[in-house]
């Protein structure tokens, strides 16, 4: 590092010392470690055990000359691979937004000349011009400042600008993190939003305080949703187990029966019966089905299983600063030293002394405002013109002088001339330094402290405002000259979203622990807190948890609500230990500082509006519209995917039973074939559409969203589900191989009983449908709802089945003959009394088994 102690050393490093360091330690930018190529992300995805099965699944079809059925799996498996390319190329996007964020040029002093050079070859030593409106290059100390003020909002998450300082040309001893006020470093990344400077770097690249979020990003790993890594071992064990049934079955049937054709055809049909294609493709239609439901209510999904994660969260960790608030400052009170305080919130117009108090204010501050603060104080012009604030500005007056904040005296003050010559001079600053220039006495400081500490209890910060007047020509040399009078203080808040304490309300009601996350002082927080309902008396502070092992942390934050001043890497922290707790974390935020966190997550959530593009990248969902309460529409609507999707795979499973039991019927009774691939492949395009849109389209249950979450380790095929499903699969069976058996020792012939056998399955199939509709509601009650999926499935199968009856090639594709109106009536009452029986025991299995 250069020592700048001497004035020789403003003129910064020589282009051979730049050209030295910049080999030494390389560019001005985040490393790309361990990026992940398009060829890579392609063959990982590849592997996967889904879509592995979605292809085999498409080749047997085609193998067996269905290429209609062939080409609807092959263009789902296409499907899933480009959405789960498309998803995992733009995650590794998070790395190269980070880096954008940094300043493409920099200025800096070489050789004694400033020179604008790209922002990567910025390097330790060099000297920084900073001026307003810039976006600083690298980390460093400020050598020299005019009024700087610098946003670090990306890096705190807290929307106020924070005054800096000037050190010693020296290096300074100690470096700290960004926040507060007067300290004299600045960070790569954020921006000089008033003032100028010059600063020495001191850190550049992945050493820097941004590029330590962006290492601990490149470490973390997007944990597999839980439902996919359920869905996978439930896919190889439905393979492993068709495929055994498959093989056993050919042998069987060839031993006993002689014929080995036929014995590889019930193989085939047993193992297309067993074949679970539909698991992969119901995953893939219900997460692309939520993800655009939940577009519809300005919700992004980025990562669509997270959908159904979301569903089960238990605890909900959120920034303030933008997520619960609207990271905007707004003057919320003003507070007259005669009594009067104006509530923004209240009725009436501002009386004397307060509306006095809001025109200092708007003169004390920039004509074409940047600060929040300042541009609040506009703002609550622009809400009340009745009231006259900017009067003197439309009167002839005129801004004369400008006297900047200084670290000795935290005020500001600017000089307006009248018409006649007059001068009013406006003054705002911190409470104590208006006190100072007002000279106030004891009793008169003790209530303005009381004052201060009643507005810093409710959440706000707090400005003094004082006014003075002067008649002469000539301006004194600083504001400490002039007679202030003090003329009150001003109350200013970043105001908590509407729809806040109801989206609480609700995440409560679901069983969902709201844990507020943020920079900001405990006081504020804590007012939030208690505004959006969250509560806590306890606030756990960045401190105390830096001095907490990982166990002390576990307990505190099972208990604490509230967590202010806290660091990026302590919000990890926070995450990782209610994960290693067994809790489901969904966590939300706007700023780079969050992006570790969000990421860590089981579910990143993300705003859309004034979220940065790495808390993008780095989420799973991003809210659009920055609404708050789209997160409870989104919680429900994964709780209503994941009801969904059980009631689908229970179908599923149950439909397979009877299939794979009239596939094996033949081989232990000695009746002919009845199902061949033909007749299975018909089958299978009816449960696809039914399993993979009627059931999607399904309302919630009534009880979705006062029901706690399920737990942790909850598995998607519970053994409750299991156990439902296979009655309803052994009921089905029992009816449609009963039926082929009467049919069959009637005297009927094969085709004949092979019709009948497939009525009597179908329709066994549609009796499923209509019990599972719904768990916790009654036939009666689920067919009043309307599902237009269902109707046009069903119409589609009516159709298809007279098709067999009255078209004599269709007939003969299916090798069909025409059944009697007599057997028709006997296979329609079997499935009616089906239907009935199962449905009156449904409320019991469903209270004992399933929603246990």
């Amino acid at each position: 590092m250069i020592d700048v102690s001497s004035p020789a050393a403003l003129s910064g490093l020589t282009q051979a010392q730049a050209a030295e360091r910049l080999a030494a330690d390389g560019p001005n930018e985040l490393p790309r470690h361990g990026r992940r190529s398009f060829l890579r992300i392609c063959l990982e995805v590849l592997r996967e055990p889904m879509l592995a099965m979605l292809l085999v699944a498409g080749l047997i079809y085609l193998a067996l000359g269905d290429a209609r059925e062939a080409l609807i799996l092959l263009v789902f498996a296409l499907l899933s691979i480009v959405i789960t390319v498309v998803q995992e190329t733009r995650t590794e996007h998070a790395l190269d937004a980070l880096r954008d964020l940094t300043s493409p040029r920099a200025l800096v002093i070489r050789d004694g000349k400033r020179q604008t050079i790209a922002s990567r070859d910025v390097v330790c030593g060099d000297l920084m011009v900073l001026n307003e409106g810039d976006r600083v290059p690298a980390d460093g100390w400020i050598a020299r400042g005019d009024a700087l003020e610098c946003d670090e909002s990306l890096l705190t998450g807290e929307s106020v600008p924070v005054r800096k300082s000037a050190c010693s040309l020296a290096a300074p001893t100690q470096q700290l993190r960004p926040g507060g006020d007067d300290l004299p470093f600045v960070y790569s990344g954020t921006l000089v939003v008033r003032g100028s400077g010059l600063a020495v770097v001191s850190a550049t690249g992945a050493a820097s305080e941004i590029g330590r979020i962006g290492q601990s990003l490149s470490t973390i790993e997007t944990e597999a949703p839980r439902l996919q890594r359920q869905m996978r071992r439930l896919v190889w064990w439905f393979a492993a187990l068709g495929g055994c049934a498959s093989v056993l079955a050919v042998v069987l049937y060839g031993l006993l029966r002689g014929s080995w054709l036929n014995a590889a055809l019930a193989g085939i049909a047993l193992g297309m019966s067993m074949l679970p294609e539909e698991f992969p493709v119901v995953l893939t239609v219900f997460m692309a089905m939520g993800a655009m439901r939940m577009s519809r209510v300005r919700v992004l999904t980025r990562r669509a299983t997270a959908i159904e994660t979301l569903g089960s969260a238990t605890v909900l960790c959120t920034d303030k600063t933008g997520t619960l608030t609207e990271n905007r400052m707004r003057i919320a009170q003003l507070r007259s030293p005669y009594g009067g305080v104006f509530q923004r919130d209240g009725e009436g117009s501002l009386d004397t002394p307060c509306r006095l108090l809001a025109e200092l204010g708007i003169l004390a501050s920039a004509p074409q405002p940047v600060d929040p603060m300042e541009i609040a104080f506009y703002e609550l012009s622009a809400a009340r013109p009745g009231d006259g604030l900017m009067a003197r500005q439309g009167a002839g007056w005129a801004l004369r002088h400008h006297y900047p904040l200084a670290p000795a005296l935290l005020a500001m003050s600017q000089v307006w001339a009248g018409p006649n010559g007059e001068c009013v001079i406006a003054a705002k600053g911190a409470p104590e330094a208006i006190a100072d220039l007002c000279h106030l006495t004891d009793a008169e400081y003790a209530n303005l402290k009381a004052a201060v500490d009643a507005m810093a209890g409710a959440g706000f910060r707090v400005l003094g405002v004082a006014e003075a007047r002067w008649a002469e020509s000539d301006l004194p040399a600083t504001q400490r000259d002039f007679a202030f009078a003090y003329r009150g203080l001003v109350g200013l808040a970043d105001p908590l979203r509407a729809a806040v304490p109801a989206a609480v309300r609700q995440c409560r009601a679901a069983g969902i622990r709201v844990v507020m996350i943020t920079g900001d002082y405990p006081q504020t927080a804590q007012a939030i807190a208690a505004q959006a309902g969250i509560g806590g008396s306890e606030v756990l502070t960045g401190d105390a948890l830096a001095r907490m092992s990982e166990t002390e942390l576990a307990e505190c934050i099972a208990r604490v609500t509230v967590c202010a001043r806290i660091m990026p890497e302590q919000k990890l922290r926070i995450v990782e230990a209610l994960k290693a707790s067994g809790e489901i974390v969904a966590m939300t935020g706007d700023g780079v500082n969050d992006a570790p966190s969000l990421k860590a997550a089981n579910i990143g959530i993300a705003m859309g509006g004034r979220g940065t593009d790495v808390a993008r990248e780095a989420a799973a969902i991003v809210l659009l519209d920055d609404d708050f309460g789209a997160i409870v529409k989104a919680v429900s609507l994964g709780r209503r995917i994941y009801d969904n999707l059980r009631k689908a795979i229970g179908f599923i499973l149950a439909a397979h039973i009877p299939i794979a039991g009239l596939t094996l019927l033949p081989l232990l009774t000695g009746m002919p074939l009845l199902l061949g691939p033909i007749h299975i492949a018909f089958i299978e395009m009816i449960i696809d559409p039914v399993c993979s849109l009627v059931f999607e389209a399904e309302i919630a249950e009534h009880n979705a969203m006062t029901r706690p979450p399920r737990k942790t380790d909850a598995p998607l095929f519970s053994r409750g589900l299991v156990v439902w499903a296979v009655l309803q699969g052994f009921v089905v069976l029992a009816m449609s191989g009963g039926l082929a058996t009467y049919f069959f020792r009637s005297g009927n012939d094969a085709a004949t009983v092979r019709s009948a056998a497939f009525f009597a399955l179908v329709l066994g199939l549609a009796c499923l449908i209509l019990v599972n509709r719904r768990f916790s509601a009654s036939l009666l009650s689920a067919l009043r709802r309307p599902n237009p999926a269902l109707s046009i499935v069903l119409a589609i199968v009516a159709i298809i089945l007279a098709a067999t009856q009255m078209v004599p090639a269709v007939a003969d594709l299916f090798s069909f003959a025409r059944v009697s109106l007599l057997n028709l009536a006997i296979v329609l009452g079997a499935s009616v009394m089906s239907l009935l029986g199962l449905e009156a025991i449904k409320p019991f299995v469903v209270s004992r088994l399933i929603q246990r």
